[in-house]
């Protein structure tokens, strides 16, 4: 028994070892292989931090989690703590920190990158330690990393420059895989019935994400993949963009005040719809799932089409729940890890795929592309679930809950949940489980939407009443 367990520690930790290595490749490759010292430093938009910041503070939330408090190694620079905690300084402030140069960040982080893995060969994965058992810790600290990596791609995304990211040439020839049956526009029906949402089992799984709990829900009808390009474009010819009736009131607000009429990053060129994905221009795909769409401009698109959001229970539902075997999958296709037959994850793709690809990864009841591509917004206030406890801080997840935000009291407005994942999501943080929360006016994330609907018809469908404003 104890050799068997020493076997798969030293398996997991070698897995943890090369889901660092793979991290730190991307990170680099995002930050001080593509870009100058003066664009390292400089800030894109007051939206995002400089991305030297967020290089830095990768390497210091690693030396903090995995250095200090796994391994129980002196801190290598505590003076600068507070210049990379992200609550001590909106983003707007940070290029007026006395940041870490380039090189000096990279040194850092290098540095410390070296002293976890010489210190993972004594640290104990012990299973009664929450914050070791599973590996749980260098999970977080890897979903972490990747997160600000897809953070990074958002701030390249928003660049003026020269372009500087180029489609992987296997993409490129490839493709995504797809089959003859493309179910663009179909809409699957789940069977009421209770399934469990949340997972109590998963090592890797943050605080949001727990405990699992039974969740009954009423028969509902949901789309079989992600609204396309295509489709958002007909709620644009209707004048959509400029009815009242199907906007929130707060998105009719924003709408007027913005002056949106087109997702993020489309133009008009006499008659042609265009889009600039990393400085390149290009024509508009319409067979991809539309993306850079705030929650506000999906749920107008929504109710325009006689839908509406799903919720992020009727999402995960679809996504998880197998009718036959009355289980909870891990992903929609099962226990397996994503590979690149099933979805489209990892940044492999600078792009969606088109909507109807990856059967092989398809759920249970046949709905397809719910993880990668997009994130996908539901119409769910982020809260936590029945019982959560925050772990291993608050500021993961609790703070940013619906009930811990007064927008009355200075707050900020209520945070939207999106499923799923986008095609810039690294597998180790994209699972059915997997919660992500933003405000309802972002756009510049790899954000889209699918619909839903009761059977019978859908209240919340219905044009927003005038009178409610």
């Amino acid at each position: 028994m104890a050799q068997t367990q020493q076997h798969d520690e030293q398996t997991l930790k070698d897995r943890i070892a090369d889901e660092l290595l793979a991290a730190r490749d991307r990170s680099l490759g995002l930050t001080v292989l593509s870009l100058d010292e003066a664009e390292l430093t400089a800030q894109v938009s007051p939206l995002m931090s400089p991305f030297v910041w967020d290089l830095a503070h990768i390497g210091n939330y690693e030396e903090l989690w995995l250095l200090r408090a796994a391994a129980g190694i002196d801190a290598m620079r505590p003076e600068i703590d507070t210049l990379y905690d992200a609550f001590e300084h909106p983003r707007a402030q940070r290029p007026r920190l006395p940041l870490l140069a380039p090189a000096e960040a990279r040194a850092y982080i290098g540095t410390v990158r070296d002293k976890v893995l010489d210190s993972l060969t004594a640290v104990r994965l012990r299973p009664g330690d929450p914050l070791t058992a599973g590996g749980f810790v260098y999970g977080m600290v890897l979903q972490h990393e990747h997160q600000h990596d897809e953070t990074m791609l958002a701030t390249h995304q928003l660049r003026r420059a020269a372009p500087v990211l180029i489609d992987p040439p296997e993409a490129i020839r490839t493709g995504p895989p797809r089959d003859h049956g493309r179910p663009g526009g179909r809409e699957v029906l789940i069977e009421a019935g209770p399934f469990e949402m949340g997972t109590s089992e998963d090592a890797w799984a943050l605080d949001n994400e727990r405990p699992g709990h039974v969740v009954d829900l009423p028969a509902y009808l949901i789309d079989a993949t992600p609204v396309s390009c295509g489709d958002y474009l007909a709620f644009i010819d209707s004048g959509g963009y400029d009815d009242e009736r199907w906007w929130h009131p707060d998105g009719w607000t924003w709408r007027c005040r913005s002056g949106r009429r087109a997702p993020g990053f489309w133009s008009r060129d006499a008659d042609h719809w265009l889009r600039r994905r990393f400085g390149r221009t290009e024509p508009v795909p319409w067979e991809e799932p539309v993306q850079h769409v705030c929650w506000y401009e999906a749920d107008a698109y929504a109710r325009w089409a006689g839908k509406r959001l799903p919720t992020e229970a009727e999402w995960e539902k679809a996504a998880r729940w197998d009718p036959v075997t009355r289980r909870s999958r891990r992903y929609p296709w099962g226990d397996d890890p994503p590979d690149e037959s099933r979805a489209n994850l990892g940044q492999r793709r600078l792009r969606p795929s088109p909507v109807g690809s990856y059967a092989a990864g398809a759920s249970a009841q046949g709905v397809r592309q719910l993880l990668g591509d997009v994130w996908e917004w539901t119409s769910s206030d982020f809260r936590g679930y029945p019982g959560f406890r925050p772990f291993p801080y608050r500021e993961y997840s609790e703070v940013f809950f619906a009930e811990s935000r007064d927008p009355g009291n200075g707050g900020a407005a209520t945070y939207k949940v999106l499923r799923g994942g986008s095609w810039a999501t690294d597998p180790v943080a994209c699972r059915s489980t997997f919660r992500n929360w933003d405000h309802p006016i972002r756009r510049q994330i790899f954000s889209g939407f699918r619909c839903a609907r009761s059977p019978a018809g859908d209240g919340p469908g219905r044009p927003h009443a005038p009178e409610a404003r």
